[in-house]
């Protein structure tokens, strides 16, 4: 193959990828969601309270469902007792599932969004989120194979 055709080929999988991503509004501006039916990142001086979040290696969030009032700001302290890396992102059920794709496409992308932490085994992160809207809010674990071997739980929020 000539250096022409290698260059073609890089540019051409360089395009594809970045495509993918901003289709997808994923990784594009810093935020995987542009709108607000999730919530917005809180300030730490506002936490009305904090919720202690487990992941483990059976692919569980414990707990897997919580209630929140809008307007509330919580402070989700996510502590990985697992053997492997888990990941808490919040989103919408179809935001989520086509992360889920996505990530299947790209196991290794780096994440660096405000609704999402990455946690080592054995280390704790934290999330600071502002609910903002009546409804559900869903939670998942991205990582490849997590998501579909049910490491998701849910977020009711009531006025």
């Amino acid at each position: 193959m000539t250096s022409k055709h290698i260059v073609s080929l890089v540019f051409c999988s360089l395009i594809s990828m970045a495509g993918v991503a901003n289709a997808c509004d994923i990784h594009s501006t810093g935020d995987s969601h542009n709108n607000e039916t999730i919530g917005m990142p809180g300030v730490a001086s506002q936490v009305n309270r904090t919720v202690q979040i487990d992941m483990n290696d059976e692919m569980r969030f414990i707990p897997a469902n919580l209630t929140v009032k809008q307007g509330e700001t919580v402070r989700f302290k996510v502590k990985n007792s697992g053997k492997m890396d888990h990941e808490f992102v919040l989103g919408t059920e179809q935001d989520l599932k086509k992360h889920n794709e996505l990530m299947g496409n790209f196991p290794g992308m780096e994440h660096d969004d405000s609704n999402m932490i990455t946690v080592a085994p054995g280390k704790t992160g934290e999330i600071i989120w502002h609910f903002t809207q009546n409804g559900k809010v869903n939670f998942a674990c991205l990582k490849p194979g997590h998501f579909d071997a049910g490491m998701t739980g849910n977020i009711e929020v009531s006025q």
